[in-house]
């Protein structure tokens, strides 16, 4: 190590403030420019407030920028301030109709359901059931409802909680749903009975701008480091690699990689090269959060495709199948999954002799998706 020891850290001083400040999941005191989003959510709740249905909403734009955060802290005020009842549920652990209802039985009774042997109806009805004894007004988010999509589940759990109040007289649920994926229609990719009830309030929130970006990192530096941790040229750096990934989380999570760095040189201040080292894992952290949230076969196709890549499909396929025993069918829905989260590429190609076949190939550098799946 370099330095005087006056710029280095003894064993119990860190260079963090307050190290939760840069979760991917904290809620910041300040949240900057998402007012008018702000604005047109709590337009579509206010209803709610006053004791009746709020107007259903659809949250769409890019990864990082801002979505979760705003319900959040929306949903927030709206316990702190008034009897509205609000359950956030992200889709990417409950994908299904059941695990979604399993959740708001959870949000509303605070403690689990049965883990078996309550059917759908019966758990449906406890909920409909208490909003009705209590008069309560219930605002669910749908979180990456993007999910519920790949895994054929959108339609039945909206069908299920916009047709609640018909289903149970009084029962009064307003619905928010909250996708990431660009190239998913939600409204055309509905069935056409949800597709007649379901005409929500739309709100976009597009990709922070450079300037937009520096502000928000500078304010998580503030809270999260202590004074004179890091400097304007590494907070630019940092701004700057984010702006080109186009998602705030990259930045975030550099910005507590950088720290760790600094501090694992037992510096009080971190240097660019702490910025540029610590790049190479925060630039994949959306392929990390993805692959987080895969069932143990999807896992597996991940890992053959990483170990075949560039090898045609089905090559692929045969790979998997004498890893995991399963079908054909299966493989297909995986392969399309796994296309619509960004992972993987598959596209339709001509090939000499054999019509059209699917040309398979990693998103993202084969050995960055090894390292994240062990």
């Amino acid at each position: 190590m370099t330095g005087d020891a006056g710029d280095m850290l003894s064993w119990d001083e860190s260079v963090f403030r307050d190290e939760s400040v840069f979760e991917i999941d904290h809620v910041p005191e300040t949240f900057r420019h998402r007012e008018s989003q702000l604005e047109n959510l709590k337009y579509a709740l206010r209803p709610a407030v006053r004791g009746s249905r709020p107007l259903n909403t659809m949250v769409r734009g890019p990864p990082g920028t801002g979505k979760t955060t705003a319900v959040q802290k929306l949903f927030g005020e709206l316990g702190a301030r008034t009897e509205v009842r609000t359950v956030r549920v992200n889709c990417q652990v409950d994908s299904t109709r059941y695990a979604v209802f399993s959740r708001l039985f959870e949000g509303i009774f605070e403690y689990e359901p049965p883990s078996s042997g309550i059917s759908f109806k019966k758990l449906f009805g406890q909920i409909t059931d208490r909003l009705v004894e209590e008069d309560e007004v219930l605002v669910v988010a749908l979180d990456d409802v993007n999910y519920l999509f790949y895994e054929n589940e959108a339609s039945d759990t909206l069908y299920s909680l916009l047709r609640a109040h018909e289903a149970h007289s009084g029962a009064k649920i307003g619905v928010i749903v909250v996708s990431s994926d660009l190239g998913l229609d939600v409204i055309d990719d509905l069935d056409t009975r949800v597709q007649s009830v379901f005409r929500p309030e739309e709100v976009y929130f597009p990709v922070y701008d450079a300037t937009e970006i520096y502000d928000i990192l500078a304010e998580r530096a503030k809270r999260g480091f202590h004074e004179g941790v890091i400097g304007d040229a590494e907070l630019e750096r940092v701004a700057d690699l984010t702006a080109d990934s186009g998602d705030l989380r990259v930045g975030i999570d550099l910005l507590r990689r950088a720290g760790l760095n600094a501090e694992m040189r037992a510096s009080k201040t971190v240097s660019e090269e702490d910025v540029e080292d610590a790049y190479d894992k925060s630039k994949h952290v959306h392929l990390s959060r993805s692959l987080r949230g895969l069932s143990e076969s999807e896992r597996d196709l991940v890992r053959v495709l990483a170990e075949h890549d560039g090898e045609r499909a089905g090559a692929v396929y045969d790979a998997f199948n004498d890893e995991t025993d399963l079908g054909y069918t299966r493989y297909s829905e995986i392969i399309n999954k796994l296309d619509q989260l960004g992972v993987i590429d598959a596209e339709y190609a001509d090939v000499d002799g054999r019509g059209r076949s699917r040309e398979l190939s990693l998103a993202y550098d084969a050995e960055a998706v090894l390292d994240r799946l062990e």
